[in-house]
């Protein structure tokens, strides 16, 4: 956000470049620059949807004593769960337990459908830091995720987006307060990014700004009011929001 207004941008050093669309979009201008501290960051996309993974590291499901799925497991949490950098996780009344859950995101780029893992990469726009949050409580009694995934703030997205891929020793992690609680490696993942973004396309088309969660790593746990939770990517960024 520039000057009280939503505006899609770019880092340039210690400046900001304000682009004249979203920066997905073919032909992005800049359109003018400001000084960074001049600006607050916003989720780096808004989605259409997010389509997210359950089990997806081998680790997490050893944690759990769960059999690797045979194929991803896909749920779907709405945009009206999307909250950028800094802005609050709250925890509705309705649930007693809500987890953390820090993922590596994937931003669609174009509009695919029916891609081949060999086409995948061509339909990334980059990556970012998520935190899937969730209803614990809710998920068991309900027998199914949606109602445990959807709140509104639970699912924080940044501070940014980086175009190139993870490598596989990359790690995932979540913070409380500055202690780590939760880490694992991009290179655990059961179906890595791309893989996943074409078994995806084919079960519905992507659009520009839609969001793939890719899994998260073993170590969930509850979080508290008041309590600050960061979700960090090597390479990625850091995204921190505080608990209310």
């Amino acid at each position: 956000m520039a000057r009280g207004e939503a505006r899609w941008c770019r880092f340039a050093g210690a400046a900001v470049e304000l682009l004249d669309r979203p920066w997905w979009e073919p032909g992005a201008r800049v359109a003018e620059a400001v000084a960074a501290e001049a600006c607050r960051l916003l989720a780096p996309t808004l989605p259409g949807k997010v389509v997210a993974v359950g089990l997806n590291y081998h680790a997490h499901a050893r944690e759990l004593g769960m059999a690797v799925p045979d194929e991803p497991v896909l749920f779907l949490k709405p945009a009206t769960a999307v909250v950028g950098p800094g802005e609050p996780v709250v925890l509705p009344a309705a649930s007693r337990q809500v987890d953390y859950e820090a993922e590596l995101a994937l931003v669609v780029g174009r509009r695919c459908r029916g891609l081949s893992p060999g086409e995948a990469a061509a339909a990334v726009a980059g990556y970012t830091c998520a935190n899937d949050v969730t209803a614990r409580d809710l998920q068991r009694c309900d027998g199914q995720w949606t109602r445990a995934k959807s709140f509104d703030t639970f699912c924080p997205l940044g501070p940014w987006v980086v175009p190139a891929a993870p490598a596989p020793g990359v790690r995932v992690r979540t913070l409380l307060d500055g202690a780590e609680v939760q880490c694992g490696e991009v290179g655990d993942l059961i179906v890595p990014p791309l893989a996943l973004l074409a078994f995806v396309s084919q079960v519905m088309t992507l659009e520009p700004g839609d969001v793939l969660l890719t899994g998260t790593p073993p170590g969930v746990g509850p979080l508290r009011r008041g309590q600050t939770v960061a979700v960090a990517v090597d390479g990625v960024g850091v995204l921190v929001n505080p608990v209310r």
